[in-house]
This record gives structure tokens, sequence and C-alpha cells, in this order.
């Protein structure tokens, strides 16, 4: 007679077998969307870039060519020729230095920014650590020349009845309108390039996040 070797529980008896939790698979549209957002962040980091080399080229153009001459009165009947321009202050001349690094490195750092764009992973964490990196430091190069500048051009605006120091903005109208506008775009410069960053550090957040 033959006989079961699985033995039965008894009626009423609990068994004491658990189902195992399998883990949830995540769905196909969650890796999609994130996919999309780093996507739409490195189109957004092509974009600034761009911008941030037109404002620095802007910059140094109008700034260069911020030339004036007047005629200055020094007695009655008598006037010599006095020409304004960016090349007699230190702190301009660093300030077309500054602005045209700005722009050689927007200019490199956006072709970088483009082909990685193109490649299927988009940009990497390494190349997005190194773009923090730079970018740090041309914020910090671009807003000292930005205060350096601007210190120099309000006294140029208001002078300074301490020192002794004469306004010229109510004689060289022209040369104090071109510097204004240049220090206003070196501004706008390092704006974007503390948008760069903030953009930079949340991507790699998010990059080590998924890690």
């Amino acid at each position: 007679m033959a006989t079961n070797d699985t033995a039965t529980p008894p009626h009423g008896a609990v068994s004491m077998e658990v189902p195992l939790k399998t883990a949830a698979a995540a769905p196909p549209e969650y890796g999609n969307s994130r996919g999309r957002s780093f996507k739409k962040h490195a189109v957004v980091d092509v974009v600034l870039r761009v911008f941030l080399f037109a404002t620095a080229v802007i910059s140094v153009v109008v700034m260069v060519t911020s030339e004036e001459t007047k005629q200055i009165p020094v007695a009655p009947g008598l006037s010599i020729s006095r020409t304004a321009k960016f090349s007699n202050s230190p702190a301009y001349v660093y300030f077309v230095a500054a602005l045209s690094v700005a722009a050689l490195y927007s200019f490199i750092t956006g072709a970088t920014s483009v082909l990685a764009l193109m490649k299927p992973g988009g940009h990497s964490a390494k190349l997005k650590f190194h773009f923090v990196i730079l970018d740090s430091l041309l914020l910090g190069i671009v807003a000292a020349a930005t205060g350096a500048s601007g210190g120099v051009g309000y006294i140029g605006l208001k002078g300074n009845s301490h020192s002794r120091w004469n306004k010229i903005c109510d004689r060289y109208d022209t040369y104090c309108t071109h510097f204004k506008a240049s220090i206003l775009l070196s501004l706008i410069a390092a704006i974007t390039l503390l948008l760069l960053v903030w953009i930079s550090v949340y991507v790699l957040s998010k990059k080590i996040a998924r890690r």
C-alpha cells in the first residue's frame, strides 16, 4: 500500500511558510524621465555658456572702444587735448584681460559641452566636477574684475572730495557710458557663471543620489 511522504498539517494548524518579498522593479518611465531631466540640464548648460561668451565678448569690445578725446581748458584762451581710454587705468586693463579669458573659456567649455551632449550618456559626473571647479575659479576672477573696475568707474562718475579726486564723467560722457555698459555686462557674465556652478552642483548631486 503506497504511502504519501509529505506530511500535511493537521486541521486548524497555521503554516509557517512566509512568502518572500520581491523587490519591485522601477517602472521604465522612471529611468527615461531621469535621462530626459539630465538632457534638459545639459541643454541649459550649453545655452548659458553661449550667453556667457556673448556677454564677455561684447563687454570687452565696449570697454576697448571707450576712447574719447576732449579739449580741456587750463587757462583763459588756452586748452589742451586729453584722451580718456581704458589703458589709463590698471583696473580696466585687468578687466579686459579677465573678460577675455572668460570669453575664451566659455567658447572651449561650450564646445566641450556640445560634444558631450551628442554622446548617448550625456555629461558624465567627471566632466561636471571639472566644470564646477573651473566655473568657480572663473567666477572669482570675473567678480574681482567687475568690483575693481566698478570702484574706479564710481570715482570717475562721482569723484571723491576727501581724496580730491575730481569726477570726469561730466566731460567724458561717451567714455563713461561705455565703461558703465561694459561693467553691467560683466556683472551679467558673473551671474551667468554662478548659475552654471549651481546647475553643475545640482546635476552632480542627482547623479550621486542614483548610485
